[in-house]
């Protein structure tokens, strides 16, 4: 079993695929190969290791016809064309739960620090502005007791809006499906998209992005909101139409925002950098040791089972699976 890493993941799964496999190549660089780099890294390898930047599209796919499995270090997959895996008979798989607590803590640490202002907080207090203690400084929002809006429910939504009962706030949701976990711990309500954003005083993303989810938030959408509503995105980027929401929080529509995604990561929209309500992070949903060492483990294993010809923990087209 040959494979290609494309890049340097936790030494645990590096090593659990070296054990395992009879030649790893690691991709040798701290930056996002180039597609042509993928192609080359593949040449002659059965399984491939990637990235959630990594666009393993059908001109990657179609490179080596020996690929038998795609293993994902991530929970989604929407940067990998799994239609044309599919077609090829080629196992995709992919890392969710491992990472669903550190991704919901973080919308939450985004939340906080919209709401309470603790970047330009920070940045006030560096730059020497501040005098002493003033009752109109740097005025945000409470949490406790007010209407969370949480669109989409899967294990990260789930686990984000399970953290609202400590601030006691109602919950709303958005979702193709009942949620009874929510329902019954919460007493959380199903809501269209609409009535969610109208009525909620946080809202925050947790969709994968497909073609029905692609700019789901745009500016009319923003401006049902509340004037002093606050959004969150640890998702993905391109839900949120970014232009648009620089300027809805350019006209102050909303309070504010916090981004952990972007529309075309690593690119930002400039605009956007210049504002001062809006948390911009560096996508670090998943970024605790805890959670990217178990990713990694996971993602090998996915990876070496496959190739084996036995069932991954987790594999996003089952169909290709042979019994």
């Amino acid at each position: 079993m040959k494979v290609f890493v494309t890049r340097r993941i936790p030494e645990e799964g590096i090593k659990l695929l070296e054990r395992e496999c009879d030649e790893v190549e690691v991709y040798s660089f701290d930056r996002i190969p180039s597609k042509n780099e993928i192609i080359e890294g593949l040449k002659g390898k059965d399984g491939l290791l990637c990235l959630l930047t990594d666009r393993i599209d059908r001109d990657v796919i179609s490179s080596n016809p020996k690929l038998r499995v795609i293993s994902n270090y991530a929970a989604g997959y929407d940067n990998i064309d799994v239609d044309e895996a599919t077609k090829r008979g080629i196992v995709v798989t992919n890392t969710p739960d491992v990472l669903t607590n550190a991704t919901a803590e973080l919308a939450w640490a985004l939340l906080f620090a919209v709401a309470r202002r603790v970047v330009e907080g920070d940045k006030f207090t560096r730059e020497g502005k501040f005098r002493g203690w003033s009752p109109t400084l740097l005025l945000g929002k409470e949490l406790a007791g007010k209407t969370l809006g949480v669109i989409g429910t899967g294990r990260i939504g789930t686990a984000f809006a399970l953290k609202a009962k400590c601030f006691d706030m109602k919950v709303l949701y958005f979702n193709r499906s009942r949620n009874e976990v929510l329902e019954d711990r919460l007493g959380a309500r199903k809501v269209d998209l609409e009535e969610l954003l109208r009525e909620s005083d946080f809202v925050s993303i947790h969709l994968p992005l497909t073609e029905e989810t692609y700019h789901l938030i745009d500016y009319e959408k923003i401006c049902m909101m509340k004037r002093d509503a606050i959004i969150v995105n640890t998702a993905r980027g391109a839900i949120i139409n970014e232009k648009d929401l620089v300027r809805a929080l350019s006209e102050g529509r909303i309070f504010g925002a916090g981004l952990d995604v972007y529309e075309k990561e690593p690119e930002i929209t400039e605009e956007l950098k210049k504002l001062d309500n809006v948390v911009l992070l560096p996508h670090i949903g998943s970024a605790t040791l805890e959670t990217r060492r178990e990713m990694a483990i996971l993602s090998a294993e996915n990876l070496i089972k496959a190739l084996k010809g036995e069932k991954p923990r987790y594999c996003v087209n089952p169909e290709v699976l042979r019994d």
